[in-house]
């Protein structure tokens, strides 16, 4: 199992409805050889924020240069990565408002720069896409501070940025995917041909397509602003966790 050193920065990835939980004032423009990621250095030192979708949220998930944020928290000397993601639930026992943690993915992406390794043949395990070890410590923390996470999700990465077809959503959960969401993939399968430690927080949104009477952006938005800043306790109660674990 891959451990990590004293002093290394921890990296967060905030999707939708949570990066706004974060102090974004102290901005850092990391040059790659895949472009440049702008990452925000939290007060403490202990750990550094990519909003995902750009500090105004303004790039779609298709848009996003994920090598690039990848790459950049690599440079910085990250080796572990908690992400965040508002997703559609297919799964009745993982209801709207609730937490959850990935533990494996089902790709349905089309067109996205999607390894590092494009003139090399190099073929990337997946078998744990999503390290046990930060899901144990997410889990741990949440239980200290009385929130419930389920463990165990099944995510399904589409392209978007359109919603699903409740005929979609149908075949998706057919192949045993629990939650829908449009960012989670390529970002963890760069992370582990990186060789970095990778969790995903899961947030339901909404019931996917079929399941509720529409999809909208706007209940997505809504049911976030109400549990970003649980979210984020929980990132710093785990990064508290994760540096002790290095001293």
């Amino acid at each position: 199992m891959r451990r990590t050193t004293k002093g290394r920065l921890i990296g967060v990835i905030a999707g939708s409805g949570v990066t706004e939980n974060f102090d974004i004032g102290r901005q850092k423009v990391v040059s790659t050889p895949f472009g440049r990621a702008p990452v925000f250095v939290q007060p403490k030192g202990d750990y550094v924020v990519v909003p995902r979708h750009g500090v105004a949220h303004a790039t779609p998930p298709h848009g996003i240069n994920y090598r690039a944020n990848i790459a950049a928290l690599e440079q910085l000397g990250v080796r572990e990565i908690i992400a965040t993601s508002a997703v559609g639930s297919m799964n009745r026992e993982f209801g709207v408002g609730q937490v959850g943690l990935a533990d494996q993915f089902l790709d349905f992406t089309k067109a996205r720069q999607a390894t590092f390794f494009e003139k090399e043949v190099i073929h990337t395990d997946m078998t744990h896409p999503y390290s046990e070890r930060l899901n144990r410590q997410l889990i741990s923390s949440a239980e200290k501070s009385g929130l419930r996470v389920r463990p165990g999700l099944v995510y399904v990465c589409a392209e978007g940025p359109r919603f699903e077809t409740p005929a979609e959503i149908r075949m998706y959960r057919a192949l045993g995917g629990d939650v829908v969401g449009m960012t989670g993939v390529p970002e963890v399968v760069l992370a582990n041909e990186k060789g970095l430690e990778y969790a995903s927080v899961l947030i339901a949104t909404n019931w996917a397509a079929g399941m509720q009477a529409r999809v909208s952006q706007e209940e997505v938005f809504r049911v976030m602003k109400g549990l970003g800043n649980t979210v984020k306790r929980l990132i710093d109660t785990t990064v508290g966790a994760l540096r002790g674990e290095r001293n």
